[in-house]
């Protein structure tokens, strides 16, 4: 699995500390938010997250906000993304064995105290220590896996095609999006969707 590391600017220095949570567990690749880059909000990160799964450039995405809740909600307006807040190991283990989405949001402000990092250690071993979407409990797998197909047929049925999508944003906030280097440079060498790569290549 190919898994990308990026979070809101509003918890750049949380950043080290989810990259190491994560590497472990596929190809990883860390592309900030950074202390060194414009600021991005929690909405700018979850376009760049719909571009980064939509392209194909990777296959996951561990995010995350001062809340979790914000980006999750933003993941989840979009194209292609079926995004879980995982405040908790319970959480994640549910959401990577039920509802098997592709965006994991994490509360990296919240409720994030004294040993605030292991528990974002054991949240994201419990997420990936198994594969995904085999269902729990294992009585009900068999329903559960249906169920959660029957999920990603709704969500992309009531979401435009990404193309269409992307041009009806409005221009100064897909420029700043756009302006993001290291993601934008990511997916026009490693994505799989051409469409999204000549669009890319169109606004430039």
């Amino acid at each position: 699995m190919k898994i990308g590391v990026i979070q809101a600017s509003s918890q750049i220095e949380k950043n080290t500390i989810l990259y190491e949570c994560t590497k472990d567990y596929g190809e990883v690749i860390n592309f900030g938010c950074f202390e060194d880059e414009e600021n991005y909000s929690y909405v700018e990160i979850a376009l760049e997250i719909c571009l980064l799964i939509s392209s194909q450039a990777v296959d996951f995405i561990v995010t995350g906000c001062s809340s979790g809740q914000g980006m999750m909600i933003a993941c989840n307006s979009l194209p292609n993304l079926i995004c879980g807040y995982l405040p908790t190991p319970q959480d994640a283990y549910l959401f990577g064995r039920i509802n098997d989405g592709n965006v994991a949001s994490l509360p990296l402000g919240l409720n994030y105290g004294w040993a605030g990092e292991i528990n974002l250690k054991v949240t994201l071993q419990q997420l990936f220590e198994e594969p995904f979407g085999i269902g729990y409990p294992l009585k009900d797998a068999k329903r559960k896996r249906e169920d959660t197909k029957k999920i990603k047929s709704l969500n992309q049925l009531c979401k435009k095609d990404i193309i269409e999508f992307l041009n009806e944003i409005d221009s100064s906030f897909i420029n700043k999006v756009l302006s993001k280097k290291n993601v934008i440079d990511y997916i026009l060498e490693q994505g799989k969707d051409q469409r999204i790569k000549q669009w890319i290549l169109n606004r430039r």
